[in-house]
């Protein structure tokens, strides 16, 4: 082999060596990348949650009913005068922390105008000492009240306050004669109002309040018993900052005896209410104040259902103009689905078996009525549980002969009960607690807030699954005047309302105990970059 081809062969051996070296190398490399931890910005960090601070409380009470004279539109409400003898008062609460310290708070005008004190901010806030809380409330009792009114505080110990406030109202006279009440209620983006009627003589105004300083635009979902109610003008309602807008529902929804509200809006949170009245020819026929219910969901509970001896009311509602004095519970199905609905009603003694054995299906997006008959006098709860979501009401009255007067009120579907719920309690007439208990066994405690701010003894009951137990509200407790309660539960499932009456008239309002107050809220947080 000449010297020049053997040069040329040492070149060829080295240069596939070097290419092994390098393929291996490169093996190497890649073996290594797979051992060893990448760059620290290739991290993903486990989820934590963080703290979110407290807000400020704030619960808007409905404004005194006042008569709807319509407008050009038909929709937009403009108003006049009740009558000579209307009072509208408001009562509200707000629960210090466990060292008794009672955060700042007050009354104010929708577009925030300053109306009262409650309480002054504390100057400093003590450690709980050890042993039970020592509560103490700051109350506002009785105070005459005209337009919607916004009852706020601020957190305490790191968590939203505990307020509760109640509007009611009573008249002798006039169109909106009877007996009407609602709870002020905290702000929301969703909420279900049924119950309303717009048939002739009925009269539905819904009242929609923007407390916070981002313009809402609201949009309704109507239901009535023939279906979903299509009404251009109920999309795109723009309510202002500071501003309640009034929509005569007989402008959306004509001629609906049976109708249901789901109001969602987008921007500011609002609180909503319709007021419904009912006029028979020249005789007043009642009001009331529609608040929401619970959220559309397979099982609904309404306590607080106080119906009338069966026979006169039958007898009542034969009359022309009388028909919807017959108690009812009204089911809404917003899905595309019927609902099969198993009702059942239970008092103090148990339950009480309702003619057809209480099996109903409700048709798909549209508001069905059950009639509540056949069952004796007294204070009920009523338990409804489907295979598809649907919102509910029941419907009470007061009252048994045509030529005196008559009022009615719903009992909207109420929340579970938990801690700490706050609710106040107006002065005068008859009032009850009642708590039902669907299934198990619950034990209810309420706690009695009087006037002058103190927190008195917790008292307690023990509630046997289907039954229903109603409590008479004292005037007084230790020599004070009782302004409210504290209700907490334990055990099985438990329900809660307040009923209210007129000594010396037929009135009668239902309030749904709310929600309890929010505990140290925490959002998850995750970091990967």
């Amino acid at each position: 082999m000449s010297k020049k081809n053997r040069s040329k062969k040492n070149a060829l051996v080295v240069g596939v060596l070097s290419a092994a070296v390098l393929l291996a190398a490169g093996a190497g490399m890649v073996s290594a990348a797979s051992i060893v931890p990448g760059p620290a910005g290739s991290k993903s960090v486990d989820p934590s949650f963080a703290d979110v601070p407290a807000g400020q409380a704030t619960a808007v009470c409905p404004g005194a009913p006042r008569l709807a004279e319509g407008s050009a539109e038909g929709t937009d409400s403009q108003f006049s005068p009740v009558s000579r003898s209307a009072k509208t008062f408001l009562d509200a609460l707000v629960v210090s922390d466990a060292s008794g310290s009672v955060p700042r708070s007050g009354l104010a005008a929708l577009n925030g105008s300053p109306l009262a004190e409650i309480a002054k901010a504390p100057v400093s806030a003590p450690a709980p000492a050890p042993g039970p809380p020592v509560l103490k409330a700051g109350v506002v009792a009785q105070r005459p009240m005209g337009d919607v009114t916004v009852v706020d505080a601020d957190p305490v110990g790191g968590q939203k306050a505990a307020v509760a406030g109640l509007m009611s109202y009573s008249a002798n006279d006039g169109d909106l004669r009877g007996l009407a009440a609602a709870p002020c209620q905290q702000p929301g983006n969703d909420a279900w109002l049924v119950g309303a009627s717009t048939a002739l003589g009925r009269t539905a105004v819904l009242n929609i309040s923007n407390p916070s300083g981002t313009p809402a635009t609201v949009n309704l979902d109507l239901y009535g018993a023939r279906g979903q109610v299509q009404a251009s003008d109920s999309r795109g309602l723009l309510v202002s900052p500071g501003s309640t807008r009034s929509i005569n529902l007989a402008g959306l929804a004509p001629n609906e005896g049976q109708l249901a509200v789901h109001l969602r809006s987008s921007g500011g949170p609002v609180a909503a209410s319709i007021q419904q009245s009912i006029l028979r020819g020249l005789t007043a026929g009642g009001v009331d104040i529609i608040t929401p219910g619970a959220t559309a969901a397979d099982s609904q509970v309404m306590t607080g259902v106080d119906i009338q001896d069966p026979g006169a009311v039958k007898s009542l509602a034969d009359k022309p103009g009388f028909a919807d004095v017959v108690p009812t519970l009204q089911i809404a199905v917003p899905g595309s689905v019927d609902a099969v609905v198993d009702v059942r009603l239970f008092g103090p003694n148990g339950q009480r078996a309702l003619p057809g054995g209480g099996a109903v299906t409700a048709k798909a997006g549209s508001v069905t009525q059950v009639p509540l008959t056949g069952v004796p006098a007294g204070m009920y709860t009523v338990s409804a549980t489907s295979d598809a979501p649907f919102a509910a009401s029941s419907r009470v009255t007061r009252g048994l002969k045509s030529d005196s007067p008559v009022d009615f009120a719903s009992s909207p579907a109420a929340v579970r009960l938990g801690s700490q719920h706050v609710m106040a309690v107006p002065q005068g007439g008859t009032r009850f607690l009642s708590f039902g208990v669907p299934e198990g066994r619950a034990t209810v405690s309420y706690t009695p807030v009087t006037s002058d701010g103190k927190v008195h003894k917790t008292e307690t009951v023990d509630i046997a699954g289907g039954t229903t137990s109603v409590i008479e509200v004292p005037d007084k407790s230790d020599g004070a005047v009782v302004s409210g309660f504290i209700v907490s539960a334990s055990g099985d499932a438990a329900y809660g309302a307040l009923v209210l009456g007129q000594s010396d008239q037929p009135g009668v309002s239902v309030l749904a105990i709310q929600d309890g107050a929010a505990g140290q809220e925490k959002v998850q947080v995750t970091l990967d970059y």
